[in-house]
């Protein structure tokens, strides 16, 4: 393909996955299934509609004719613009409730006319000073910023900003959905709301007791009848066993009990263990069917094999529990009373969320201690619960996942188990960063709102190197940067906030690749800390991870930067040594703003081994461009991010992912996922390990060699841990795998040599 050839994206996707969706509309079980495949369904239906039309143009930043790209699109999986705008559509409740009071026609436009009143001003007015709004889109809090501007004296720049939102005054809702007001303490964040915990309370609460109530059944009505079929048993003991005497009157109190058996089962039909043939109590009942005789006389006797049954079971059950009224026994008995007794987890569902209601639903916990006390007097008598009992675990972490604390504390608690999830947290700290210089606090809360608001606005599928939308794009964010505050306490914050990140990232996921929205706010934080205001990219760029099925062959200009300056930090290190990096030749790239740096693609292809062009091609030269940039590791070490307890503890932390990920195979669904991932692990590992001395080099690498792990995974990391010897001893690899050199990488064009154990010959070609 010409390389200037502008590339579009095909309708076979979109139509495929409306397919699907139909499919799970109109044949899925479950109703709510049925139904959200139908929403879906619907959105697909619009993509390959305004792709059929024209309206669509798939790849690009500015999808949706006759939309500016500040506007944001409604997107579908995989970066799909539907066409329609996400702000847009039927009036929101707020929106509404505004007509109704106001008496206003039931249209956008009267209420952008209404909001531009005295009256609709003085409103929003309001809203802006107390902080009791929320915005779903970002597009809300524009009228809210021309309030702002218009008190700052700054007429011209709230002008400007109306002119540009008057053509979609009719389409887009321009203002903010009411919700209590917000104020966490500085640092903080939480990763659920209240009102997500309540909800999944509510859930819990809403299934009935289940498998508890069949356990207080067993314990209340169950296990005392056991106890005394039992006892009725080891009435008949004598020097021949089980059943060797029968004294007077023990066969009307048989009959009795098996009266007594069909009562229980027919009103207490939670618990079926009971009618289980094989279970001891089942065993005991039969043989005492047979003892008692079909006329209740107690003449029946028992066959051999029954005999044996009963003996076994009698004996099983005392050895196991004690013979009833036994010190043991009674010990045994009392504690499941006191088991049974607890509430169940529907009640103490119930219970938590009624604790929590008086909590902002839009807000985290801020004092889980009291949050999950044990159950108050009070309590007990409202939600009939045993007065003292505590929070059973499931339902703690349920609460936890919106306990309010600093980042570092909420990794600690195991409320963020993953980069992932710490990506997702991360907009508010971003946010509280940007705000550190304003001394207005309604201006800090509509700044911080906005910056929460566009994190989560879908990215797009863009082709031809295209860029997302930034933040500084969208008219209210451009003219209010002008009253941000002091650009240097702005840089100061955000420089510390990239090397916290770091910091967490390095000590708690180490061998893990730095996610995609993570890298879109370390690089916000870069351009605010180098003083930059876009399109101007930081000197040392932060780098996405990029989708094999849509590359292209060509990188942005940020990944030669990223490059160039990841060749200082790695020259002369293991690092380079073991992945063959000429960091004299990184050094001298040459970037190409027009089509975005071929000298390094270029690089990549080579060091790739020019695959064939496939998704599987296109990974391996993604994979060489991640390690050429180091994917963001020189970056974090550069902005002065270390891990807690030093780079060693760190590579051993990356080098353990990378063991349990292989660990899985071969008998694991995606198993090349799974050695992908590995990879990086690896990779991240042989970093870290580079920032230490040699002499801990060594330790490790002894460490790795002498690590338990199953014999297939040792196998397999063999010939990684042979060619990491000659890195750590000072031998510089080849660029590419050879003869005799297999690296360990994570994309392979063809059958990935881990996914069998590796033989002999591709590790012992050459003595360390």
């Amino acid at each position: 393909m010409d390389d200037t050839t502008p590339l579009h994206a095909g309708p076979g996707y979109p139509a495929g996955r409306l397919l699907k969706e139909l499919a799970t509309a109109a044949a899925h079980d479950d109703p709510a299934v049925r139904e959200a495949a139908e929403r879906r369904a619907a959105g697909w239906r619009r993509v390959v509609e305004g792709m059929a039309s024209g309206r669509l143009s798939i790849g690009s930043r500015t999808p949706v004719a006759g939309l500016p790209a500040w506007v944001t699109p409604e997107v579908a999986h995989g970066g799909f613009a539907t066409g329609e705008a996400a702000a847009a559509g039927p009036l929101r409740p707020h929106e509404l409730d505004l007509v109704r009071r106001h008496g206003l026609d039931e249209n956008r436009a009267a209420l952008y006319a209404h909001h531009l009143t005295e009256e609709g001003l003085s409103h929003l007015g309001t809203l802006l000073d107390g902080g009791g709004y929320a915005l779903d889109q970002p597009e809300q809090g524009a009228l809210l910023t021309v309030v702002r501007l218009l008190r700052a004296g700054d007429t011209g720049a709230a002008l400007r900003l109306l002119a540009e939102l008057d053509p979609f005054a009719a389409v887009l809702c321009f203002t903010p959905r009411p919700a209590p007001v917000r104020d966490l303490p500085p640092g903080s964040v939480f990763r659920w709301s209240v009102g997500d915990v309540r909800a999944t309370l509510a859930a819990v609460a809403s299934r009935g007791p289940g498998a508890p109530n069949a356990q207080r059944e067993a314990l209340a009505v169950w296990n005392p009848f056991a106890d005394r079929l039992l006892s009725h048993w080891l009435e008949t003991r004598g020097e021949d066993g089980v059943d060797a005497h029968r004294p007077d009157g023990w066969a009307a109190r048989g009959a009795g009990l098996l009266d007594e058996y069909e009562r229980l089962a027919a009103e207490h039909t939670l618990c079926t263990k009971h009618r289980r043939p094989k279970e001891n109590t089942a065993i005991l009942l039969a043989a005492l069917r047979e003892a008692v005789g079909p006329d209740g006389d107690g003449t029946g006797v028992l066959g051999a094999r029954r005999r044996g049954l009963l003996r076994h079971a009698v004996t099983a059950v005392t050895a196991k529990r004690g013979v009833p009224g036994s010190a043991g026994h009674r010990a045994l008995r009392a504690g499941q009373a006191a088991h049974a007794a607890l509430p169940t987890h529907d009640v103490l569902a119930a219970l938590l969320a009624e604790r929590l209601s008086a909590l902002p639903e839009n807000s985290g916990v801020p004092d889980p201690a009291a949050a999950l006390s044990p159950v108050t007097a009070g309590e007990a008598r409202d939600f009939d619960a045993a007065e003292g009992s505590a929070v059973p675990a499931p339902l703690r972490a349920r609460v936890e996942k919106a306990v309010v604390a600093p980042l570092e504390d909420l990794v600690n608690l195991g409320v963020v188990p993953s980069a992932e999830v710490l990506a997702s947290l991360v907009p508010a700290l971003a946010a509280a960063a940007e705000t550190a210089a304003i001394g207005d606090r309604a201006t800090a809360r509509l700044v911080a709102a906005h910056h929460e608001a566009f994190a989560r606005r879908r990215s797009l599928l863009l082709l031809n190197l295209g860029s997302q939308v930034r933040r500084g794009e969208l008219p209210w964010v451009r003219e209010l940067e002008a009253h941000h505050g002091s650009a240097r306490v702005r840089r100061e914050a955000a420089r510390a906030l990239i090397t916290r990140l770091g910091d967490t990232v390095l000590t708690h996921f180490p061998g893990t690749l730095t996610p995609n929205p993570l890298v879109s706010e370390l690089g916000g934080l870069a351009r605010t800390a180098e003083g930059l205001a876009p399109p101007l990219q930081p000197d040392f760029p932060f780098v996405e991870e990029l989708a094999s099925d849509i590359f292209l062959g060509a990188f942005s200009p940020k990944f030669a930067r990223a490059a160039r300056r990841a060749a200082r930090t790695v020259e002369g290190t293991l690092y380079a040594r073991y992945y063959g990096i000429d960091c004299g030749r990184l050094a001298a790239l040459e970037e190409d703003p027009g089509r975005g740096g071929p000298g390094f693609a270029e690089l990549c292809l080579e060091r790739a081994g020019d695959p064939p062009t496939s998704v599987a091609g296109n990974g391996t030269v993604i994979e060489q461009a991640q390690i050429l940039t180091t994917h963001n590791l020189a970056a974090l070490a550069e902005a002065g991010s270390r891990p807690a307890d030093g780079w060693a503890a760190a590579a051993r932390r990356a080098h353990l992912t990378a063991v349990r990920l292989l660990g899985a195979l071969p008998r694991v669904y995606d198993a090349l996922a799974h050695v992908k991932n590995a990879a990086f692990a690896w990779r991240q590992a042989v970093f870290l390990l580079s920032r230490c001395p040699v002499r801990e080099q060594r330790e490790v690498l002894a460490w790795m060699e002498s690590l338990e792990a199953p014999s297939h995974v040792r196998e397999r990391l063999a010939p990684a841990l042979v060619w990491l010897h000659a890195a750590v001893a000072g031998d510089h690899l080849p660029a590419r795998d050879a003869d005799g050199v297999v690296r360990f990488l994570g994309w392979s064009a063809g059958r990935h040599w881990m996914l069998d154990i590796a033989p002999e010959a591709l590790y012992r070609r050459r003595p360390l």
